[in-house]
């Protein structure tokens, strides 16, 4: 098998895969990114970006990756299609496999592999993402003022992300599928106190309903079995987000729901040389601008350790 040796790999080409290829670029550390599955991340899925620091008309998802890839390239990074398979992080170098057919041997690697939000499967989710469908209420919210939404989901994220559209929109549905709210009691009555929320208890979405334009409502099924229909026009699920860590399980620490434990206030992981940057590594936040920081951080703990250990 193909094998080369690498001081800096990162995998991911997000916010934060970029932004750390930049910053390992201009350290002189001849960063080797691989893009993965999804070049760009989960914010080539978004339409629109308006709170994205430097873009005061706004960009698209797409065009704002381009961006990103274009000043990593400027700088010497080098930039690669491919899907990492295995990642043997036992000892130094680290041995990463591309596409099951060749090996990195890296010094050190920042991993930014993202995380992938939780749909229901319905084809007409797919049909409207992007064009009604969001799983960001902050990213999108601003985008249905005085317009009529709905939530899926009934735990805290939920109940968040409601209360944050209340704020925004004229009506907020929640579509919950149990009969309560999972959500804390102090979450809970914040949604309760919220005039402009209605809670659809027992209920599951069947499907998403739109034009050419986009969604335009959704047809709802109760417990017993009973059809209705909604009139929305943005539709955003919350149902939780799975981070993209598989591949390092059993080796890197994960909490509970796969996302990679860091130092507090560092990227660094509990294998030395192998750093977390970006949603995978971030189950609070998820914005392109917190993920694009954590970027930073983990370049410039991964230059410190090369430093430190003359790799």
């Amino acid at each position: 098998m193909n094998t080369e040796k690498v001081r800096c790999l990162i995998i991911g080409s997000g916010p934060a895969g970029f932004t750390a290829a930049i910053y390992t670029s201009r350290a002189n550390l001849s960063p080797v990114l691989y893009e993965g599955i999804e070049p760009g991340g989960q914010l080539t899925t978004t339409t629109e970006i308006e709170n994205f620091p430097g873009y005061p008309e706004g960009i698209s998802g797409q065009a704002m990756m381009e961006d990103l890839k274009r000043q990593a390239l400027r700088f010497g990074a080098d930039v690669r299609r491919g899907t990492i398979t295995k990642a043997e992080l036992g000892s130094r170098p680290f041995r990463i496999t591309v596409d099951n057919d060749k090996v990195i041997e890296a010094e050190s690697v920042i991993i930014s592999t993202g995380a992938t939000a939780k749909y229901l499967g319905l084809e007409s989710e797919m049909r409207y993402r992007g064009a009604g469908v969001s799983a960001c209420a902050t990213c999108d919210g601003f985008f249905y003022r005085k317009k009529v939404v709905a939530v899926v989901g009934g735990g805290d994220t939920a109940c968040e992300e409601a209360t944050y559209l209340a704020s925004l929109c004229r009506k907020v549905y929640m579509i919950v599928r149990k009969d309560y709210l999972r959500a804390s009691k102090a979450m809970q009555q914040r949604v309760n106190d919220t005039e402009n929320i209605e809670v659809l208890y027992g209920c599951n979405t069947q499907e998403i309903l739109g034009d050419e334009e986009g969604v335009t409502g959704a047809r709802l099924v109760r417990n017993d079995g009973t059809t209705f229909t909604i009139d929305i026009a943005g539709f955003f699920l919350a149902i939780g987000h799975h981070p993209n860590s598989e591949l390092f399980a059993g080796q890197l620490e994960l909490d509970q729901e796969g996302y990679i434990k860091t130092v507090p206030g560092t990227s660094k992981t509990n294998i030395e040389g192998v750093f977390a940057a970006g949603d995978v590594k971030d189950p609070h936040y998820r914005q392109a601008i917190t993920a694009a920081g954590s970027g930073c951080i983990a370049a410039l703990d991964c230059e410190r350790f090369l430093l430190a250990n003359n790799a």
